[in-house]
């Protein structure tokens, strides 16, 4: 089956019975051999986009295993029962096991290429559920394939890139694309259930709280609240910029850094801004997501820093100096915090005072973000010849 042949707006159904997935896998999911396992299901694990792992890594860490990449991988893997799915961007989703890196099987964006061609690539995050791996393509196509076969089992053609991730909310799929629509999909069947006009490119995965998600366009500095049941617009809240990853939850507040390299904390509800944060005379953008707890805020910025701020008041607490930009969201493992840097290497830090504590130096620049579950952190690299990395305890 020919994917990049369909018309745009078409779903393509692979052959074979689909299972409904029956819920986001928040904290643990069952193996065939009944052993618990944590894991990392979408690009900040849960629909608050929090960045937070279940359980903390061990104090000191070792590279497991490695695959090499043609393009490299901008992407955030996903972990689940014993395995971490990982997508490139010369155009394949990879399947291993989390402990040996033995990989089980590979999916392509496309089935063939033409001479002098390329395959759409993978920069967005993976999401999964009990059943199948969610991802968009650089080409602008949106991927449903079988978690253990590495099979289609539907794609949607938007007529734009998609480089933000996904979320999945009572057995629907909520996506957003570059040519100006959030999609809602049911992940059974492919059926589109809804799609909204953003007015702009979407970048970022979204944001869900209750019955609502978020998003902004690139018309105008406003953040738009849409119902999710039906895709309608609830309310715009005018912000100060552009955002240019995904904002982070708590109760009724928003978590969000912008392309101005301000940190806003938003209570949405009320359209009020709670506090904002900047470095002065440094402001460079920010396109990572922040980690939150009950009490900080954790970001990383272009400005070569990773701040952090005290969740209640935007005041910072600590930063710590990289020598390269921060594009890698930061994720929160007990009292540590890990990312990797354009400066080609993977820190992680004592989120209360910032000390490095664990450094691995990977020789090549890292956009993508970490995903942590089951005592192993997978994290790629974004150069040619690039590769997947898996670390876990020494």
């Amino acid at each position: 089956m020919r994917l990049l042949k369909t018309p745009i707006g078409r779903v393509v159904v692979s052959g074979g019975a689909v299972l409904a997935s029956v819920m986001m896998f928040a904290n643990a999911s069952s193996h065939a051999d009944d052993v618990k396992h944590e894991s990392w299901s979408s690009f900040r694990n849960g629909l608050k986009n929090l960045g937070v792992a279940a359980s903390p890594l061990a104090d000191e860490l070792e590279l497991k295993w490695e695959f090499k990449t043609p393009d490299g991988t901008a992407s955030t893997p996903v972990i689940a029962d014993g395995k971490t799915y990982a997508a490139t961007l010369s155009g394949d989703v990879h399947c291993f096991e989390l402990k040996t890196g033995k990989k089980l099987w590979t999916y392509r964006s496309v089935e063939m290429v033409a001479e002098n061609d390329i395959a759409p690539g993978f920069n967005a995050p993976l999401t999964l559920d009990e059943t199948t791996i969610f991802v968009g393509d650089d080409f602008g196509t949106f991927h449903a394939i079988e978690r253990a076969t590495g099979k289609r089992r539907w794609a949607f053609e938007t007529a734009g890139e998609i480089v933000g991730g996904a979320q999945i909310v009572d057995g629907n799929v909520i996506f957003g694309s570059h040519d100006g629509f959030l999609y809602c999909f049911n992940v059974k069947s492919g059926e589109q259930v809804w799609k909204a006009e953003t007015f702009g490119p979407v970048n970022a995965t979204p944001t869900i709280v209750g019955k609502y998600t978020f998003t902004t366009g690139c018309d105008q500095p406003v953040l738009r609240v849409f119902e999710i049941e039906k895709g309608t617009t609830a309310k715009e809240v005018p912000i100060e910029a552009l955002l240019l990853a995904s904002a982070a939850a708590t109760d009724k507040n928003l978590y969000f850094g912008t392309d101005g390299g301000g940190v806003y904390s938003l209570d949405w509800e009320t359209s009020k801004e709670v506090w904002s944060f900047s470095v002065p005379k440094r402001e460079q953008q920010i396109r990572t997501s922040p980690a939150v707890t009950d009490d900080l805020i954790i970001f990383g910025s272009r400005d070569k820093h990773v701040h952090c701020l005290d969740k209640k008041t935007g005041e910072l607490k600590w930063s710590f100096a990289t020598r390269g930009r921060v594009d890698s969201s930061p994720v929160i493992a007990g009292q540590r915090v890990y990312f990797g840097s354009a400066d080609r290497n993977v820190y992680g830090l004592n989120i209360s005072d910032g000390k490095e504590v664990w450094k691995y130096p990977a020789k090549q620049s890292i956009s993508g973000s970490p995903a942590i579950a089951d005592g192993y952190l997978v994290i790629g690299t974004d150069t040619s010849n690039g590769k997947i990395m898996c670390f876990g305890k020494k």
